[in-house]
C-alpha cells in the first residue's frame, strides 16, 4: 500500500492546462509543462490496497498499476519505470492518448473520484526519459530469422520491438513518408508532440529494428516478394478505411474525411508545408462525428483560425454521470469535454445530415440537418426540426470500416476476412496463410491504442513460437477478448 490514508485525505487533482487564449496560438501540448510532478506522488498515494485491483482488467495490457503507483508515491522513479515497461512498450503514448478504461475500472471509482492513473503513468515515463532511464535493449544473440511488419502504428511498433528483442531481424514497412502511422499523422501535436515518437524510433533503431518508409505493400512491393524475403510477416496496417456519408451534395469541394484533413496539419508541423492545402482559416467548419477524431478536427480548426466550429453527433448527449445501465467496472459512455471543446465551438446532438448545398463554383456552402430520435431501436426523424448551418469546410469523422483493400494487400496475400471485413486470425494471431500474422485494428477493427499495443505484444508471441517452436514473450490478450462492457 502507498499512503495508508490515501484518498481519505488527498482529493483527485489532474494536470493543469494552459490558458485557452495562449494554447490556440500554437501547436504545443495543452498541458502546463512540469505541472504534474509537484502533485503526482500524492495522487499515486490515493491508490489503496483494494484487494482485487480491477484496473488490471480495465487495461488490456494488464498494466501493474498498484505496483507502479506505490513506487511513484515513494518517488522511486526507476522501479516505477521498470514495472511500467514490464507490460507496456510505449507508456508515453498511452499516457497521453488512451481514454483510460483503467480509471473506469478503479475500485475507488465505485463511490469516489478514481485514481489519476493516466497522469501517474505519463509522469513516470516522462521522468524516465528525463533521467536517461529509457535505453536500448538489444538482444544478446540473433536467431537468424527475419520478420516483416506492415504498418508502423502502435500495434506494428509493439510487435516489432518485442520480436527484435527476442533476437529476430525485423523490418517495419510504412507507406507514409515517416514512421508512426496514425500516431504521426492522425494525432494532432497539441495532443502528443511528435518528439515522443521520434525518440522511441531511435531506441528501436539502436536495438536493431529496421524501418522502410514510403513503401506500400501491395503497390510498391508485391506480397509474394515480401514472403520470399522474410520467414514471417505481421500485418498491422490498421483499419484506415473511413466511414463515408452518402448524402446528396457529398461530391462538393470542401468536404473531406478527417484523415484527409488532419495529416496535412501535422505535415505543416513537420516542415513539409508553410500552410496546409486544406485549412479552416476564416471558414465556418462543421465536424460530423462526436468521437475523439472529431474533437481532433475541432482543436485543429481552432488553431487554424476558423470563423466558427460546430460538431454534430447522431447519438443523444451522454450523461455526465455513470448511467445505471453502465455499472462499474464497465467503461461508461460519458459526456466528455476535451481540451478542444474547452477552446470553443458548438456541439449538437441527436441530428442527422440530410444534404449539402454548394455555390456556383461547386464549393460546399451549407449543411442541412434534422433532429432524430431512437424509437423501438430505429432512428426516426422529427418533422419540422430541419436546420441549415453555414459550412465552407466539412470534415467526416464517423469512424473506420476496416483495413484498406484497394492497395491489393489482402488479395495478394490471399487473406480470409470475417463478416465485418477484418482479417481473420486464430488464437496465435495467425491468418489462414502460413507464416502471416495480423495484429491491431486490421484484425480487431477500430479500437483503442491500449488494445493495439496489447495485440502487437500478443502477436509477437505467436510469431516467435512459429519461428522457434517456443516463446517466453507475453500474451496479454486473445484475439477474441473485448472491453468490459454491458
Amino acid at each position: 500500500m502507498a499512503d495508508p490514508k490515501g484518498f481519505l485525505t488527498t482529493p483527485r487533482e489532474t494536470a493543469r492546462t494552459r490558458p485557452v487564449a495562449d494554447r490556440v496560438k500554437d501547436w504545443n501540448e495543452v498541458y502546463v509543462p512540469g505541472s504534474l510532478l509537484p502533485i503526482i506522488s500524492k495522487q499515486a498515494g490515493r491508490c489503496m490496497d483494494c484487494g482485487i485491483p480491477f484496473c488490471h482488467n480495465g487495461c488490456p495490457l494488464g498494466n501493474l498499476i498498484p505496483e507502479w503507483n506505490d513506487f511513484a508515491y515513494r518517488e522511486d522513479w526507476t522501479a516505477a519505470s521498470e514495472r511500467l515497461h514490464a507490460t507496456n512498450n510505449f507508456p508515453e503514448f498511452t499516457g497521453r492518448l488512451c481514454p483510460a478504461p483503467c480509471e473506469s475500472a478503479c475500485v475507488l471509482g465505485i463511490n469516489q473520484p478514481a485514481v489519476t492513473i493516466k497522469n501517474v503513468e505519463v509522469s513516470i515515463i516522462d521522468k524516465a526519459w528525463d533521467n536517461g532511464g529509457v535505453t536500448p535493449q538489444p538482444p544478446e544473440r540473433l536467431s537468424g530469422k527475419t520478420v516483416a511488419v506492415i504498418g508502423s502504428g502502435p500495434a506494428g511498433l509493439a510487435a516489432a520491438q518485442q520480436l527484435t528483442r527476442a533476437g529476430h531481424t525485423v523490418a517495419v514497412y510504412e507507406r507514409a513518408d515517416r514512421i508512426g502511422g496514425l500516431l504521426r499523422y492522425g494525432i494532432p501535436e497539441f495532443k502528443m508532440e511528435k518528439v515522443h515518437i521520434n525518440r522511441r524510433i531511435e531506441q528501436m533503431r539502436a536495438e536493431g529494428t529496421k524501418f522502410r518508409t514510403g513503401v506500400e505493400i501491395g503497390r510498391d512491393l508485391d506480397a509474394a516478394q515480401l514472403r520470399k524475403r522474410y520467414d514471417a510477416v505481421v500485418i498491422a496496417a490498421g483499419a484506415t478505411v473511413s466511414r463515408d456519408l452518402p448524402a446528396p451534395g457529398r461530391e462538393l469541394k470542401g468536404i473531406h474525411f478527417a484523415m484527409e484533413y488532419l495529416p496535412l496539419a501535422n505535415k505543416v508541423q513537420e516542415g513539409d508545408f508553410v500552410a496546409p492545402p486544406i485549412t479552416a482559416a476564416g471558414k465556418h467548419v462543421v465536424v460530423i462525428g462526436g468521437g475523439d477524431t472529431g474533437a481532433d478536427c475541432v482543436g485543429t480548426a481552432h488553431r487554424q483560425g476558423a470563423a466558427s466550429v460546430t460538431q454534430l453527433e447522431i447519438m443523444p448527449r451522454p450523461s455526465e454521470e455513470r448511467a445505471a445501465g453502465q455499472p462499474w467496472p464497465t467503461f461508461p459512455m460519458l459526456y466528455k469535454v476535451t481540451s478542444a471543446h474547452e477552446e470553443g465551438g458548438e456541439r449538437i446532438y441527436s441530428v442527422s445530415t440530410t444534404h449539402f448545398e454548394g455555390d456556383e463554383d461547386g464549393n460546399v456552402r451549407s449543411l442541412h440537418l434534422i433532429e432524430v430520435a431512437f424509437e423501438d431501436g430505429k432512428l426516426v426523424q422529427k418533422p419540422g426540426s430541419e436546420r441549415v448551418l453555414p459550412a465552407q469546410l466539412v470534415t467526416l469523422a464517423m469512424g473506420f470500416t476496416g483495413t484498406d483493400q484497394a492497395n491489393g494487400l489482402v488479395q495478394q496475400f490471399g487473406l480470409a476476412l470475417d463478416a465485418r471485413g477484418n482479417i481473420e486470425r486464430d488464437a496465435s494471431y495467425a491468418t489462414n496463410v502460413d507464416g502471416v500474422f495480423v495484429a491491431g485494428d486490421a484484425g480487431r477493427g477500430q479500437s483503442l491504442i491500449v488494445w493495439a499495443i496489447a495485440e502487437g505484444r500478443s502477436a509477437a508471441r505467436g510469431v516467435d513460437r512459429f519461428l522457434t517452436g517456443a516463446s517466453a514473450l507475453p500474451y496479454p490478450v486473445k484475439p477474441t477478448d473485448r472491453s468490459i462492457t454491458v
